[in-house]
Parts: C-alpha cells; structure tokens; sequence
C-alpha cells in the first residue's frame, strides 16, 4: 500500500507563522508569558487571542493547501458564536479566495491556490483563537515565504482591528502588506493607556520597525489629564528606547473619535487635549535629539464616515490609516532602513 508523497506529510507550522510575538506552549501569544503578573487584567486577556498571526509560503507546483487545526467551540450563550469562522488566502495584490466552516476541536481547512508561485498569505479567523497544528501542499511542496522587516505595532481596540470585516482588513494589516512588513499585532482592545509594564516588553522584544497607537482609552476607561499624558508618553518612549535605542519609531497619535473631541472626562481632558500631550511629548524628544523617532498626528486622517460605530474605523477607515501610516513610515524613511 502506498504511503503519503513528501508533500503529503503534514508540515511543522512554526516556520511559516508570521505576525508572532512571543511563544507560550507552542501557541502564539502577545503579551510576555513570564511577565503577565504586572499587566492589567484586560490586557492579558486579549493578548492571548492570535492578532495578526498568519501563514506565508509558496509553492512551485500545490494546487491546494491544508491546514489542520483546533479552535474554540463556542458554547449557546458565547457573545463570539455568530462570528464568521473564515480563512482568507491573500497574494500582495489582494484577496484570491475564503473558506467558511464551523469551529471545532480539531479540523481540517482546504483553499484551492492559483497558478503561480507566491507567496501567498493564509489569514485564520482570530475570534475563536485557532492553533495551528499543520499544513500541507497538495500536488506540490510548500515553502515558508521569506519575512520582511519585522514591525512591532502597539495599540488599543483600533489597532487590533475592531469592526474590520476580516482579519487582513486591520489598518496594521494593510500598512504591512503596502510596505512589506512582517506585521506583529500588540493591539489591546479596552487597554493600551500607556502601561509602563507594555513598555518594558516591547523594549524587550526584537523589532526593525515600532509604532505606538494609544491614547483613546486615557480618555475614557482610565481617565487621564493632559499633563498626566505628556509625562506618561515621555517615560513610555524612554522604556521602548532602553531596548531599542536606533529603532525607527513611528508614534500615531489617537484618530478623530467626535464625542470626545471637546468633551472633558472626568479630570477634565478633551481627547484634543490629550492628543496634544502626546504629541508635543514626541516633538519634545525628537527635538531633545531623537532623529528615529517620527509623529503622525491622528486627528484628521479620518472623517466621520470613516467610523463604524463613532469610534472605530470600518473596513474604508482601516485602509484609509493604513496605507496614511505606510506613507508615513515611506517619508520618515523607515521603509528602507
């Protein structure tokens, strides 16, 4: 009886898993497993949650690709239950093909390739937190896809992708694929206030290129003043750099969220005001001599009916950040560092 040909066998995932930060017990995690006592609790919470982490290859001659994995079965009354469960195979020009299926505990997922070589980019769904397990060619062998510039990006729920339609969609996404970037996706829904501990991680963590998104949530979920802010993004970017001391470093102030703009929370703060401590914080120290350090003021890269739900873009607003902070990033002259 004839056994499996070599591109039969299932394949070791981790040499094609990109977007990884840290490893926990062979499953990708964002935040640093042996430092998770310090981090507020949501923010552990939806570091577990496999943001951004995606599959690249090519192939000289599959036709097909499988990938075995386990998901989270959601139970009757999971908020996450009516999410669609998809796999989306992207090339750099765009999407080419999806798959829907059912969470299981352990499953087999099949999307036909095109003909051509690659690379190619496989996005699992995010919301049910798949391990990979395997994957293989059919017709042909699979090879992991060389990994460009590897891009530490930080933020809150907007980072992390909130109210995009798929996980390729997140503005990070779409400035990875515009400049190359092997995207990495620290995005904390709920969080991302400056926490100095997030700091001291990301100072740790091997990076070619940083962004630094956060500020919304020092407006409402942890109220912060405007001077509270400014020291805040100073001693942030002082704990980044004793790690990353020449790494071009993009900050992103917070996007235009309108009822917030001149509404005091309860230190009595507008989200313009605080936008404008995080801001003259990066002036300060690029001033100060900091020349890998560039700003991208938030506030008029998006327009009303670029926002979802008033505050997080929808998939028109993702693209419109991302391929802003691709541009950004191309001017500052980190795309060719």
């Amino acid at each position: 009886m004839r056994g499996p040909g070599p591109h039969e066998l299932w394949l070791d995932p981790e040499p094609f898993l990109r977007g990884v930060a840290w490893m926990h017990e062979g499953r990708p995690v964002r935040a640093d497993p042996a430092d998770t006592m310090r981090l507020p609790w949501d923010t552990g919470e939806r570091a577990t949650l496999p943001i951004g982490v995606r599959l690249e290859f090519s192939t000289d001659s599959a036709h097909a690709v499988e990938v075995r994995y386990r998901a989270t079965v959601p139970g009757p009354t999971d908020t996450l239950r009516d999410l669609a469960h998809g796999f989306s195979l992207w090339n750099r020009h765009g999407p080419l093909t999806e798959v829907f299926t059912e969470p299981a505990a352990e499953s087999v997922v099949r999307l036909e390739l095109p003909r051509q070589r690659g690379p190619f980019t496989l996005h699992p769904p995010e919301n049910q937190s798949p391990l990979i397990l395997g994957l293989r060619g059919i017709g042909g062998d699979l090879a992991p896809a060389p990994a460009g510039p590897r891009w530490v990006v930080h933020g809150d729920s907007i980072t992390e992708g909130w109210w995009s339609t798929r996980p390729a969609h997140g503005w990070p996404a779409v400035a990875g694929r515009a400049l190359g970037w092997d995207t990495v996706n620290l995005g904390y829904a709920g969080a991302a206030r400056g926490e100095l501990a997030t700091a001291e991680q990301l100072a740790t963590l091997p990076a070619d290129r940083l962004t630094l998104a956060f500020g919304t949530n020092c407006w409402s979920r942890v109220p912060f003043s405007a001077p509270l802010l400014y020291e805040t993004t100073r001693t942030f970017l002082d704990l980044v750099r004793q790690g990353h001391p020449r790494t071009p470093l993009l900050l992103l102030s917070p996007v235009l969220r309108p009822d917030a703009e001149r509404t005091p929370n309860r230190l009595g703060a507008t989200l313009g005001a605080l936008r404008d401590a995080m801001e003259r914080a990066t002036r300060d120290r690029i001033a100060a001599g900091d020349g890998r350090l560039a700003l991208l003021p938030g506030r008029d890269l998006l327009g009303p009916e670029h926002l979802a739900d008033g505050l997080h873009p929808n998939d028109a607003g993702h693209r419109t950040l991302g391929l802003a902070v691709a541009t950004a990033a191309r001017r500052s002259g980190f795309d060719g560092e």
